[in-house]
């Protein structure tokens, strides 16, 4: 909670900075087109609470989801600890091939820094998340600045476009998270899949 994923999301979505992002009751929802190796993508993006009475709720959104952005706040090394718990959420609901990358977030804030980028990327390693070439192993995205943000989400969409043009995500399985829709003369356009709307989320 509190990390800014809400902030993560609008940044990248909207290009503006929201000074004070309320807390997400439930789940929010965004998109962006976005062009990848030639191809038209449209993100569709579940900003999930972070407040654990949400918990059950969102995991729900788990399911049919191609990428995930694990978000913690440099300044608080409380939400750095807990990612291990949210890790095993998202290995646990999500299929074996979904993207995740791990954020470090509020990079602007480094004189408050708590959690060393040094231990962050042995927790990357360790546990297998993507790899990014900005910082080596996870990103530290700056909101208020715009730095980093776009990296996150545009990383996530390339390896993701890279597991279906590999074959290690199906078009064809429901759970892929990944819709194609073929299009006029420019050729195929990749939705996201969207998630049923879940009773009682609030959203």
């Amino acid at each position: 909670m509190g990390v800014g994923k809400s902030c993560l999301l609008h940044q990248f979505t909207e290009k503006k900075f929201m000074a004070d992002c309320p807390h997400t009751i439930g789940v929010e929802f965004g998109t962006r087109i976005i062009e990848v190796s030639g191809q038209k993508i449209k993100l569709q993006i579940w900003d999930t609470a972070g407040q654990e009475r949400f918990r059950a709720v969102t995991r729900s959104y788990y399911r049919g989801a191609a990428g995930a952005l694990m978000v913690y706040d440099i300044t608080r090394r409380s939400t750095y600890n807990h990612l291990s718990s949210w890790l095993t959420d998202a290995r646990n609901l999500t299929n074996p091939n979904t993207v995740i990358i791990l954020i470090g977030n509020k990079a602007d804030l480094e004189a408050q820094r708590d959690v060393t980028y040094e231990e962050a990327k042995q927790f990357a390693e360790e546990n297998e998340l993507e790899a990014l070439a900005r910082t080596g192993t996870h990103i530290c995205p700056s909101v208020p600045r715009g730095e980093n943000v776009e990296d996150a989400f545009l990383e996530a969409a390339k390896k993701i476009y890279q597991n279906i043009q590999d074959g290690s995500l199906d078009l064809n399985a429901a759970e892929s998270g990944v819709q194609h829709k073929p299009s006029a003369p420019q050729g195929g356009r990749l939705t996201s899949e969207p998630q049923p709307q879940k009773e009682g989320c609030g959203c």
